[in-house]
């Protein structure tokens, strides 16, 4: 298969995660290539996740850099071949690469995970508290920009409503639901909207209010996605310059796993938050 000179994030990931093997292993590249039969830059290029390789290649890299993990190999065994020609695709010439990422990150994680402090999460918004939001932005969209990221947003939500969505819990502070976006009307549409997110069989919200004892000090808002074992879970941080931030070392996989269960300990039950975003409607 012909090298890809643009890999996603899950190709670089596969990649990293290989790399992350024959290291433990005590082995160069160099060392790794002759063991396998093949020479140093196919390594390279494989760690790179630039060329696209075969469940059996996997398991034997596997083998020869003596990991004993069978649920880890397995899991890098799926993730072979091409990438995946999902609908987020026939985005990418309009959105940055990470927000494709995103999508892709999304559509093959076994659950996901959201804690937000100013915001309501993009899975669970509406279409015009979504665009109020992109409206304000700094510096100002243009119009047919504000529509791409729209679109592609309310695309992303698809996975929420798939047959056999994964797990969805959002932690959200009480700021985030009164924030206001695009006035009372839009406000009123989208608390409404948790409400009936939060009914959904697979979808948890939460609320943290303002009295909440304990709280973590962190301001910053992310998603912890993850994938088919630990090792393959991935963090994605909000920036202010509107992209994302993906975290995956194992240490820091552990900081927000803590984080996100401190602040889940801190929110209202599933049933307390949504008497909690009905009675902030009645006093709107």
């Amino acid at each position: 298969m012909p090298p890809t000179s643009n890999p996603t994030l899950r190709q670089r990931r596969f990649g990293s995660e290989l790399r992350k093997l024959r290291e433990r292993a005590g082995l160069t590249a160099t060392g790794a290539a002759e063991l396998l039969g093949v020479n140093q830059a196919r390594v390279s290029m494989i760690e790179t996740g630039r060329t696209p390789v075969s469940a059996d290649r996997v398991r034997s890299m596997a083998n020869v850099y003596d990991c004993s993990d069978d649920r880890l190999v397995e899991a890098l065994a799926a993730m072979t071949g091409r990438r995946t020609r999902g609908w987020w695709e026939t985005h990418r010439e309009h959105l940055p690469a990470a927000l494709i990422d995103l999508a892709e990150l999304e559509h093959h994680a076994t659950s996901l995970r959201a804690a937000l402090i100013v915001h309501v999460p993009a899975l669970l918004q509406t279409t015009d508290h979504a665009r109020a939001l992109f409206q304000q932005v700094a510096p100002p969209m243009r119009q047919y920009e504000i529509e791409h990221r729209l679109t592609f947003r309310i695309k992303r939500q698809g996975v929420l409503h798939q047959e056999n969505p994964p797990p969805y819990s959002a932690i959200i502070h009480e700021a985030a639901l009164r924030m206001g976006f695009g006035g009372p009307v839009v406000t009123r549409d989208q608390l409404k909207h948790l409400i009936d997110m939060s009914e959904m069989p697979d979808v948890i919200v939460r609320v943290v209010p303002f009295g909440a004892d304990h709280f973590p000090s962190t301001g910053q808002s992310f998603d912890y996605v993850r994938g088919p074992v630990p090792q393959l879970d991935t963090v994605q941080l909000d920036t202010h310059h509107g992209g994302c931030g993906f975290l995956d070392a194992e240490a820091q996989l552990s900081k927000y796993r803590s984080v996100m269960d401190h602040m889940e300990s801190c929110a209202l039950s599933p049933t307390e938050s949504r008497d909690f975003i009905h009675r902030l409607i009645r006093d709107m």
